[in-house]
């Protein structure tokens, strides 16, 4: 029933949306072109800015703010910002109850409890999340080995070491750089393995179905847990479960600082990759047609595919079974295209080693760069109260989906 009224107010509200969107442009014209043309304009000058340094960067980013401080200006001293405003707070209620209506739980499997379930756990990710949830004496009352990560230990080594004394589940409780070594692990020997939302955005955790919100609770994953099979996926060998990036942002990843000041740090690498007489990134691959292209902004290869440039859901994967790799490219050849496809397969050939970022995490690769999906590898334990499902698993592709979507639950047609 809460689907349901969800998806009814959903409707409702995005019909209003529209409405009111209609009648304040035709009432306007021609405002709301300008102030469309300024905020147009205002990306433009704020993408050339970030492409230069020093005055050519303060001009950029300057007149940006300029052009968008005059878009605010002709909104409000029109005098028609309530309006403008009711458009925006609708559109948001709209999507939120959108967003309610299509979440979901999956109908998995009851699993068996292990006899002897191993917790590993990075008492410094997430700002401290391990430490201040309790989360080992938490796992020791669920009958739960806890092992703590310490500075300088290698975590492979110490699971490696969990498995040969008998360990028959695993679970990692940290960043998802510690997640892809503890599932490669779980996955070569057949053991299930729980993830415990405590890194610092938990990604994986979020398209698993985990609860990020219950630290403590995903710990029932091995005790009364149920059961999924997803993927992994790996470049040169060495497995990922979210994403390797390569171009701006992975150049950025190995600078000193990035941990400190992120933005910051982007800003200043973006020049020398983007900006006049920088070289580019020597990044050498094969498009969906099989001609070869160059990427001279940002390359991300994920394990399965995200769903991109969508109001709902957009930045997650509605899917970790499709036994895929999501390929998504900024800046193909002169920069003016974008490319997004899938491929079970992908290489990306250079003529020295490549910066990556490898599940956030900073790596340097030696080409060429091979990537494969490893379809159906990882056993995957998830709480009988967490959804065990993707935020975007049920959501249809496109506005008029979503729409046809949100009446089929109103009437009751569709089903978790």
């Amino acid at each position: 029933m809460a689907r349901r009224l969800a998806a009814a107010a959903a409707l409702v509200l995005t019909l209003a949306t529209v409405v009111l969107a209609i009648t304040v442009a035709v009432n306007n014209f021609p405002r709301g072109i300008t102030v469309l043309a300024c905020v147009v304009v205002a990306l433009l000058a704020a993408w050339w800015g970030i492409a230069h340094h020093g005055a050519a960067r303060a001009i950029g980013l300057g007149l940006a703010v300029l052009l968008l401080l005059g878009a605010v200006a002709l909104i409000v001293f029109e005098g028609k910002a309530l309006q403008d405003l009711l458009v925006l707070v609708l559109a948001v209620l709209a999507l939120e109850m959108a967003r309610r209506a299509f979440l979901s739980r999956a109908d998995l499997p009851a699993a068996p409890r292990p006899e002897r379930a191993v917790l590993f756990y990075n008492p410094k990710s997430g700002g401290g999340k391990a430490t201040r949830f309790h989360l080992a004496d938490e796992a020791r009352k669920r009958g739960i080995e806890a092992v703590e990560l310490k500075l300088g230990e290698d975590l492979r080594e110490l699971v490696r070491r969990a498995i040969a004394d008998g360990a028959d589940a695993l679970a990692m409780a940290g960043g998802d750089g510690s997640q892809a070594i503890v599932a490669d692990e779980a996955a070569a020997h057949g053991l299930p393995y729980a993830c415990i939302p405590s890194g610092t955005r938990n990604h994986f955790a979020l398209d698993l179905g985990v609860d990020r919100d219950d630290v403590v609770g995903a710990l029932d994953a091995l005790v009364d847990g149920r059961e999924r099979v997803v993927d992994l996926a790996e470049v040169n060998g060495r497995v990922f479960v979210n994403n390797v990036s390569l171009g701006v942002y992975a150049e950025a990843v190995q600078r000193q600082g990035y941990r400190e000041a992120k933005l910051r740090t982007i800003a200043d690498t973006a020049p020398e990759v983007l900006g006049p007489g920088a070289g580019g990134l020597d990044l050498r691959w094969a498009g969906p047609d099989g001609r070869e292209n160059r990427s001279g902004a940002v390359l991300l290869v994920s394990n399965d595919p995200y769903r991109m440039g969508h109001a709902l859901a957009s930045g997650t994967r509605p899917r970790l079974d499709m036994g895929m790799l999501g390929i998504a490219v900024m800046g193909v050849n002169d920069g003016a295209r974008n490319l997004q496809w899938s491929s079970d397969t992908f290489q990306v050939d250079s003529g020295g080693n490549v910066a990556a970022g490898i599940d956030g995490e900073a790596a340097s690769l030696e080409p060429p760069l091979v990537f494969r999906s490893r379809p159906g590898v990882l056993r995957v334990r998830i709480a009988p109260h967490h959804p065990g499902a993707s935020p975007s698993a049920r959501i249809p592709e496109g506005p008029l989906g979503a729409v046809r979507g949100l009446v089929r639950i109103v009437f009751g047609h569709a089903t978790d």
